[in-house]
């Protein structure tokens, strides 16, 4: 069995149109059409409750390529040398392994992230990645408002120089990764078996798709293209015109990766691997977009808008296709449930995630109880389950309870008028870490130390 792994950034689950039944999120931005990721998902099992653990970006990788959780114990850090990732279990068991991606914090001097993999593509300039030294050729003032600070204007400076060039769709980032994947799947097909790790940084901030996807935009908007919004509270720096400019900035650049993972669904079809493959596209996160009165990601916004990921996992045929689960997932949990799959799951032995292969296979349509979301170094932690939410919060704030199923936005703070609720879920922090402290033994070591350990 292969395995491919696609890793999309900061992609809302409620913009793609399979999780939103084609439902405008905000009023006066159409809602983000993505045909191809629908088309495929008919032969996948689609989950609806799949959260990471520790945020943002580089924590949570570190769940999914090693079955360890990473909040409470880390941030954002390279990965050391006790730490097992995937690529490396895999390349012993001889497996050819590859990278692409234009996630630039990958290749972060240190971080040490491709390791076990045979080969390793870049794709450059994305973000703020320092890639192109000379200055924009294009106007700043023209993609910034008067409220935007100097430090936000050289962000922007530096993602317009890396994208002067970019006049034909296949410049792209997200365009550039699929292509190189391709020709990587198209080399390495003659291999008995063969581990691709995809990861697309759009549709990460900033945002500015191809004109043939930017179709979410008022057409009539007459203000600067705010590609890159700022933190703070929106108030404080943008119109309400501009804020509805930003969304449908964000719904064109999702459609456009839509547009390109199609491209590399078809190759997938044509190259044989939908019969042979574990073929999983999941993101690290969301993104906020004001829905609380702030953009980008934040400690202080535990929200659906940021925890909630679409999970996609077609087995090879397409086995089970087409089936929808509500059960609660974790990423400390994908690892597991992929070894196991390939027949590797004597590999898990001192991971912290929990196999839900029964879920798969149907067996099952629970899991976890409750899932718990937070930044390392931040003072909010979330724990939620099917149908409640419990922000904890810094002592000098008032803490924050949501019914998913009454009130999916979390407009509407309960968390006086269920305190029972709250309660039932706040002893839920001390038994998942206690269990995860039990297991911190990683790697090699594990497999004779904890043998027989597992979390329930």
């Amino acid at each position: 069995m292969n395995l491919i792994f696609i890793m999309l950034d900061s992609f809302r689950q409620d913009h793609i149109s399979l999780y939103n039944r084609c439902k405008p999120v905000f009023e006066g931005v159409p809602a983000c059409q993505t045909p191809r990721i629908d088309e495929f998902a008919r032969e996948c099992i689609v989950f609806e409750n799949a959260y990471p653990c520790g945020l943002p970006t580089m924590p949570v990788r570190y769940e999914l390529m090693t079955g360890q959780y990473s909040l409470p114990f880390r941030g954002w850090m390279p990965l050391t040398p006790e730490d097992l990732p995937v690529a490396e279990i895999l390349h012993r068991e001889g497996y050819v392994c590859g990278l692409v991606a234009d996630t630039y914090h990958f290749r972060a001097p240190g971080m040490n992230y491709h390791r076990g993999f045979h080969s390793y593509q870049w794709v450059r300039g994305q973000e703020f990645d320092p890639w192109v030294s000379s200055p924009t050729r294009r106007s700043i003032d023209n993609y910034v408002n008067e409220h935007y600070t100097t430090e936000w204007r050289t962000r922007v400076g530096q993602f317009l120089a890396n994208t002067d060039d970019f006049t034909e769709e296949k410049h792209w980032f997200p365009a550039q990764v699929v292509e190189q994947a391709i020709d990587w799947l198209k080399k390495n097909r003659k291999h008995k078996r063969i581990f691709l790790w995809i990861d697309s940084f759009d549709p990460h901030e900033p945002w500015d798709p191809p004109r043939r996807f930017d179709t979410y935009t008022d057409p009539d908007y007459k203000g600067p293209r705010l590609i890159l919004p700022m933190g703070g509270e929106t108030e404080d720096w943008a119109t309400d015109e501009q804020i509805r400019f930003i969304r449908g900035l964000y719904a064109g650049e999702a459609a456009f990766v839509d547009h390109c993972f199609g491209a590399l669904f078809d190759a997938l079809r044509d190259l044989g691997y939908c019969d042979d493959s574990l073929i999983i596209i999941t993101a690290d996160h969301g993104h906020p977009l004001a829905d609380h009165g702030k953009f980008l990601k934040g400690t202080d916004r535990m929200y659906s808008e940021l925890l909630k990921v679409p999970f996609l996992v077609r087995l090879p045929g397409g086995e089970s296709g087409g089936r929808r689960t509500g059960a609660l997932v974790q990423f400390p949990d994908v690892l597991p449930t992929i070894l196991e799959l390939m027949g590797l799951g004597n590999n898990n032995i001192a991971m912290q995630g929990r196999s839900f292969v029964p879920v798969l296979k149907g067996e099952n349509n629970t899991h976890r109880q409750a899932v718990i979301v937070g930044f390392n170094r931040g003072l909010h932690r979330c724990i939620r389950d099917q149908i409640w939410s419990y922000i904890q919060t810094p002592p000098d704030e008032p803490d924050e309870l949501y019914n998913l199923r009454d009130d999916p936005q979390e407009q509407h703070n309960l968390i006086d008028d269920h305190p029972e609720e709250a309660q039932r879920l706040s002893t839920q922090f001390g038994n998942v870490f206690r269990q995860v402290v039990s297991r911190t033994i990683k790697g090699v070591q594990g497999e004779y130390e904890m043998a027989s350990a597992s979390i329930e």
